[in-house]
Order: structure tokens, then sequence, then C-alpha cells
């Protein structure tokens, strides 16, 4: 049985989804998008956090690898983030919370990273969520070959798409990848299931929040059909993320509520 490596896993989550939901966050991304707040997603091999200013020197965690994934930092300083799960182990974690599912129409969500890359495992434990009554959504960047919808679609009741740019020359700056194949997937996605398409945009200044390419991303949502627009404002919550990772963060201003309404307006006028 395949196993997965998930680096996060957030029960009573309201934003990934309708309803309370679990959200599991799947190791591995093919994107690099220059305001990502989640980097220990990126690299699908385990790793390990250091949180220098947390540290009281014990040296509890002298050698430790990422192969100790019991090991417990008592200051939180050092941590492995990456742990292996096979479909069942995952599927009674994320079954504890059914009653409240239940009661709210929520469910599951896969995310990342990017949870497509690990397909085969993605699709049984969709699979395994359906058959015990739990309502399921997979959170996409869309680069994947279109094969790898078509494996997971008779179990998703939700894909929450995210739509970067349209612009192919921003969006290789942006992410370090091309859209073609994002923006393809999403039509077909689209012309597919309508009904269970929730599109969301990421809001990051001085990246997609000109009014050309605002005007583009609309004049291009206007030719599909889908269920919701969300629109993401940039955050820096990841930023401690970035220092344990020994990485720097690119810095984005913060949009401001004048700019949320600005794209608002323009995404949804067409």
């Amino acid at each position: 049985m395949p196993t997965a490596t998930v680096f996060d896993i957030k029960r009573n989550s309201y934003v990934d989804g309708p309803g309370i939901r679990t959200t599991v966050f799947l190791k591995g991304c093919n994107l690099r998008c220059a305001w990502c707040h989640s980097p220990e997603s990126q690299r699908a091999e385990k790793e390990i956090l250091f949180y220098r200013d947390r540290c009281v020197g014990c040296g509890r965690c002298a050698g430790i690898s990422v192969k100790d994934e019991n090991f417990v930092c008592y200051s939180g300083a050092k941590e492995i983030c990456g742990k292996d799960y096979s479909v069942e182990e995952l599927a009674g974690i994320i079954l504890r919370d059914k009653v409240f599912y239940d009661a709210t129409g929520g469910g599951v969500t896969f995310s990342g990273g990017e949870c497509m890359l690990q397909e085969e495992f993605l699709a049984k434990i969709l699979s395994r969520c359906k058959q015990s009554g739990v309502g399921t959504a997979v959170d996409t960047a869309g680069n994947v070959p279109w094969e790898s919808f078509e494996k997971i679609l008779s179990c998703t009741d939700y894909f929450l798409y995210d739509l970067k740019c349209v612009s192919p020359d921003l969006h290789l700056a942006g992410t370090g990848v091309s859209n073609e194949r994002i923006l393809t997937n999403l039509s077909r996605l689209c012309a597919s299931c309508p009904d269970r398409v929730i599109i969301r945009v990421p809001v990051v200044p001085g990246f997609n929040t000109g009014k050309d390419e605002l005007e583009k991303m609309a004049a291009f949502l206007g030719t599909l059909r889908f269920k919701k627009l969300e629109l993401l404002p940039y955050h820096k919550m990841g930023e401690a993320k970035y220092a344990a990772l020994g990485l720097e963060m690119k810095a984005f201003d913060l949009p401001s509520d004048e700019l949320m309404e600005k794209c608002e307006k323009i995404l949804r006028g067409l």
C-alpha cells in the first residue's frame, strides 16, 4: 500500500472548503511561488526546522536526523518536518471528527505543497474517505497531467484551484514554471464539473494586482463556469519558517483594504 509524506494536519479548519474540515498538507511542490507562505512544503524530502531564538542549549537534539520522526524538542526550537502515513493511518485521524463534518457539511481537504504529485496515495485516501461518508476536497495549483485529475474526479467533491495570473511571462517569473498546462487543466475541469470548482486567486501586491493583469484574469474567468471565486490576501505568516530553514523570504507589501476592493471589483466585473 502506498504511503504519503505529510508535513501538517489541521483539524477544525474553516478556510479550505465548506463547513468544518480537516486539512491535510502533503509535502512536495513543483512551483516555487515567490510569495509562498509554506516553504517547508516545497521539497518532497523530510527536513529539519530550527527556530534559533527558542533554543535553550540543552543538547538533546545532537545527532538527530529526519529519520527520528518521534523526536520532541521541549522548547520547540527544532522539529522534523514530514511524517509518513498509510491510507488507514491517515483515515483514522480524519474520521475522528466525522460528527463535525456531518453537522456542518464539512469534510477533509488535501492540500500541500501540491498534493496531486502523490497521486496514487491521493486517489486511495480520497476513495477511502468517500466510502466512510466524508466529504472531500483537493487544493491544487493544477500543474500536473490531466490524467491525474481523471483519476480523482469521481471521489472529489470540490477542487480548490489556485489561479496566480494568466500572463505567461508573469507566471514564469513569479512561480518558476509555465502556466500553459495550468490554464488548460482549469478550463477542462470547469467544463467537466463546474459546480465543484472553487477558483482561488492570491492577491500579491506588485505581482498580479496591476489593472492590466487583473483585466486579463477577469476576461479569462469570464470564459469559464465555476462554483465560486475567492480572493486570498497575501500575508507574511511564513517568515519564521523561512528563517528556520535557512532561507530568505522575498518581501511583498500586504494588500490594503482598498486594493482588495479594487481586485474584487475588476475580477467580478466580467
